[in-house]
């Protein structure tokens, strides 16, 4: 390792090139079981002890033994990589000063979102208070009324009585003019895996693993809360956030605001419904295998993944697993932006967290290098392939970037020891009995439970190869950015059979997360972006396509800045703009 790299960073990886053909995986073999059958296997796996060591198997997990590019290789348990030294400016005294808000670019009217701004204005005018917002947003998102309306599905649980006294608090601060900062009174949510004083937590299952009530509440949610934020409840996910769609039987499967036939992504389904429905400007997710990413793909919203433990999870030691971390989507990169420096300010009694530096806008020059390894690329749907091309060529031609050739090896055995490392990590923490759970993950569950530590340990030597590779790239090309679809497919579509049991459906699961796994299995930060729309295979409305941008660790504030680029792009160089969805709620009206 060279010393610069050395001094700037703590457990970087040995910059070591490790070259591999390109080898496509092969077809997925992984039936697909919905309605009651998927109830009867799901029980007879969960009963009878060889069936899921079948499942095992068949899933490839044992291929690994055979991959002979990991002999010689160390495991590695924890991607966090620490930086140091930031390039840019110190970091605001104020991360909520209106001053420090850029400007959304100009929309039509008919295309525009909400954002934390708009909100802002309302407040500062006098033309409303938080209390008239909340009084709004309840009757919308509320589970607890005779009537719900579709958009509650994307709330777990709002405890009013909460709700009503911060709203009240902050329109007090307002009418004595002493509001906290551009962030006093705007609604956000928090998906149902975080800890909330008085809330309970369900991680999407049946079972209250708070027993009763939270008793304190996650560091990045306190200080968003410290901002005079108001959050108006938990946010649905997929149980356990085991699955990409967001199909959650027990507590209903959350509306996509682009097209109600497909699904929302998962497994922060519920913040990207309600964001994307206008409901919320941003939202508080969580990442352990695209989880911030696909959502907002999906649903065509913006989403960062941060390095790993830039955002701390304290107080819950659990969620720190080498996998998973906590993230914001929004509806514009400005309050993208102004959501991801608040909520990741380091935590100065959790380690990691406490060695981070504050973030802070990139400024000064940056190189503007995006790394494409074709064959990967090209195995997303022809759609996708065209729309990301489209905006990548923008991005050459208008805005100055240099698009450059990388690979990167062992792609399938990555993504097959990613997948068993958040398995193991998951049935690992998973603490009630199996028959708890849903049909999907009483299989799946029963399945993580399989995996030898021999092969565990394999899972973690790949993961060290492809962050040495990984540096290296970074270290001979400083800003890259290697970019990829969000997605290689353009939606997935709702089967009415899955809704009231669920599905197992590993092939397309394993597609969905073609690409978004790298990020999580290394530790490296990355950011989504719409840019541009297909037309669905069912339904009514257009479905989104996303583009991601995966950085050096540390970056997050060099990939908001592509971010921007991403958003210009979507504004400006995209034939028709952005298109707001129609069951778009203008909350600022209702």
């Amino acid at each position: 390792m060279s010393e610069g790299i050395r001094t700037r960073f703590i457990n970087y990886p040995t910059p070591r090139a490790h070259d591999a053909p390109f080898q496509a995986p092969p077809p997925g073999s992984n039936p697909v079981i919905k309605g009651w059958p998927l109830s009867y296997l799901a029980n007879l796996v969960a009963f009878v002890p060889i069936l899921p060591s079948i499942l095992w198997s068949n899933a490839g997990f044992g291929s690994l033994r055979k991959c002979d590019q990991l002999q010689g290789i160390e495991p590695r348990y924890d991607p966090t990589v620490i930086p140091l030294s930031q390039p840019g400016g110190e970091a605001p005294a104020s991360y909520t000063d209106k001053k420090t808000l850029r400007t959304p670019p100009n929309t039509k009217s008919d295309a525009r979102f909400h954002t934390i701004e708009d909100f802002h204005s309302a407040y500062a005018s006098g033309a409303l208070t938080p209390t008239d917002v909340v009084e709004a947003l309840l009757p919308l998102i509320r589970r607890d009324v005779a009537q719900r309306s579709p958009y509650s599905t994307a709330f777990m649980e709002s405890k009013v009585e909460l709700i009503r006294q911060a709203a009240e608090a902050s329109t007090q601060r307002w009418k004595n003019r002493q509001p906290l900062g551009i962030l006093d009174g705007v609604p956000f949510g928090v998906k149902d895996d975080s800890e909330v004083t008085g809330y309970k937590r369900y991680i999407g299952t049946s079972h209250d693993y708070t027993q009763g009530g939270a008793k304190e509440t996650s560091w990045c949610v306190k200080k968003v809360e410290e901002q005079g934020a108001i959050l108006v409840g938990k946010l649905n996910m997929h149980e356990l956030g085991m699955d990409t769609t967001n199909n959650n039987p027990i507590w209903g499967t959350p509306l996509n605001p682009y097209n109600n036939s497909y699904y929302t992504g998962g497994s922060s389904g519920g913040a990207a419904s309600a964001v994307g429905h206008g409901l919320i400007p941003f939202a508080i997710g969580s990442d352990g295998g695209g989880s911030v990413r696909i959502p907002s793909n999906y649903c065509g919203l913006y989403g960062l993944k941060p390095s790993h433990s830039r955002v701390s999870t304290a107080p819950m030691p659990d969620a720190g697993k080498s996998v998973t971390v906590r993230g914001p989507l929004a509806s514009s990169m400005c309050d993208l932006e102004l959501s991801y420096r608040v909520l990741a300010q380091p935590d100065p009694s959790y380690y990691p967290s406490s060695l981070f530096s504050p973030p802070r806008e990139l400024t000064g020059p940056r190189n503007k290098i995006l790394g494409v390894y074709k064959s990967w690329f090209d195995r997303a749907d022809p759609p996708v392939q065209e729309a990301c091309q489209s905006a990548l060529q923008y991005f050459k031609s208008e805005l100055g970037y240099d698009i450059i050739d990388v690979s990167i090896p062992l792609l399938p055995q990555g993504q097959l020891a990613h997948a068993m490392t958040i398995l193991a990590e998951g049935a690992s923490g998973h603490k009630t009995s199996i028959y708890d759970l849903t049909a999907p993950n009483r299989i799946l569950m029963s399945v993580a439970r399989q995996t030898p530590a021999t092969d565990f340990l394999l899972a973690q030597r790949v993961r060290n190869l492809l962050m040495e590779h990984l540096a290296n790239l970074f270290r001979i090309h400083p800003g890259l950015v290697i970019v990829t679809p969000t997605t290689p497919n353009a939606g997935w579509p709702i089967d009415p059979a899955e809704l009231s049991h669920g599905v197992t459906n590993g092939n397309m699961q394993i597609r969905n997360m073609e690409y978004v796994w790298l990020a999580n299995f290394t530790g490296i930060p990355c950011i989504q972006f719409p840019v541009g729309y297909v037309d669905g295979f069912k339904g009514k409305g257009k479905v989104p396509v996303g583009l991601s941008g995966q950085g050096e660790w540390g970056s997050e504030d060099a990939l908001i800045e592509f971010g921007y680029d991403g958003e210009r792009w979507l504004h400006e160089g995209y034939k028709g703009g952005r298109i707001r969805p129609e069951g778009w709620v203008d909350v600022l009206k209702v």
